[in-house]
């Protein structure tokens, strides 16, 4: 079974006027998508999600000009082959670059979708893996900058939904985030985790700050309080309290850039985004990383079902697997535009799909209605 094309399909939903979620990489104005299809020569048509990065129609380029040529011909069942020669082409020869782990990212994830069509089995038992159970949080584009009773009434919602974890955007000022997040803990009690997502806003003197208000209130992680390399600020604040664990990695790409953070010593919570860091097979081998040295794992899940989808069947496979990150973005229609992908349930927990591949059935005519809209997709705060 060959690989015959390999296509990328973008899509862009612009948000309604007002409707914005403000965190500490800006203002969203509207959401994209890469929709990633691998068809091959007996007909098996794989789908896959590759994360758009700040510019959606260079990685779509990236991918039809570049990543295609090298793949078409090749098994579409060999996973580690077409990942080996994306490396030795592309991120060996020419650079990472974060644009090509994006782009091969999502073809990845089709071969997989694919790999478990033919095998008519679910990818979760194609990875050795069971139909269990996954805790969730609340995550997505949500509980941004807002009044602090706003926040906590929002984040009620999605405890009385059933979830058991929240995540509040921090990075605007410390005393904004301190005040929000110290409400959020006193409305919703002592038995929800509250987890802290600074998307890289923060300073070293801004965490110094904020770590002992979180640790008041018993905060499960800080996540990405600084850029993606900048592992000096990640190592001192690692040092300022032990009771707040830093949390990374959806910026970061390959295993190889997780092995430097591993030497860093300084990153506790591992998030890897399979429709970035390089797709499942090499999900598979930051998973493998981080278990050696028991370092849990929790994935970040971007904008489609597919990619959520994908993440269930990886977590569910995954011995030091922690939350599935589930979107509850309120102005996304991605996440369920090829059916309900994820049901949160009483136990705060969700599982994957048992139909083959991914188990998403996947319906192109609804593309036409979300043309491309080139360009970053926030509002970016100085």
């Amino acid at each position: 079974m060959k690989i015959t094309r390999i296509t990328a399909i973008p899509l862009s939903y612009r948000l309604p006027e007002g409707k914005t979620v403000t965190m500490g990489v800006g203002s969203t104005l509207k959401r994209d998508a890469i929709i990633i299809r691998v068809e091959t020569s007996e007909g098996i048509t794989g789908y896959g999600e590759s994360h758009p990065g700040r510019s959606p129609g260079a990685i779509v380029s990236l991918i039809h000009n570049t990543l295609a040529p090298l793949l078409q011909g090749m098994d579409a069942t060999d996973v580690v082959g077409a990942w080996q020669r994306v490396h030795r082409m592309q991120f060996s020869s020419h650079g990472l670059g974060a644009g090509a782990a994006l782009a091969h990212s999502g073809i990845d994830m089709a071969l997989w979708d694919i790999r478990g069509k033919a095998a008519n089995m679910p990818l979760y038992e194609l990875l050795g893996g069971s139909r269990r159970r996954i805790p969730a949080y609340a995550g997505g584009i949500s509980l941004g900058f807002q009044p602090a009773a706003a926040l906590a009434q929002e984040a009620q919602s999605y405890v009385d939904a059933g979830y058991k974890a929240v995540k509040l955007r921090l990075g605007d000022t410390v005393k904004d985030d301190i005040e929000r997040a110290t409400h959020v803990r006193s409305v919703l009690g002592d038995d929800i985790d509250i987890l802290g997502d600074a998307n890289t806003a923060y300073t070293i003197a801004q965490v110094r700050r904020v770590l002992p208000a979180l640790a008041d209130i018993k905060a499960g992680w800080l996540e990405e309080p600084f850029a993606c390399n900048d592992f000096a600020s990640y190592r001192e604040a690692a040092r300022i309290t032990p009771l707040v664990p830093i949390a990374a990695g959806e910026n970061h790409f390959t295993r190889f850039e997780f092995a430097q953070m591993l030497e860093a010593g300084a990153v506790q919570v591992w998030q890897p985004d399979l429709s970035k860091t390089g797709g499942i097979t090499e999900g598979i081998r930051i998973a493998a990383l981080a278990s050696a040295f028991r370092i849990p794992l929790h994935a970040h899940s971007s904008a489609t079902g597919l990619n959520h989808a994908a993440t269930l069947h990886f977590l569910a496979a995954t011995e030091n697997a922690g939350y599935f990150e589930a979107c509850v973005s309120r102005f996304n229609p991605f996440r369920d535009m090829f059916g309900t992908t994820f049901e949160i349930g009483t136990d705060g927990c969700v599982e994957p799909s048992s139909a083959p591949g991914l188990g998403v059935e996947v319906d192109e005519a609804i593309f036409k209605d979300f043309p491309l809209i080139d360009g970053p997709g926030y509002v970016v705060k100085f």
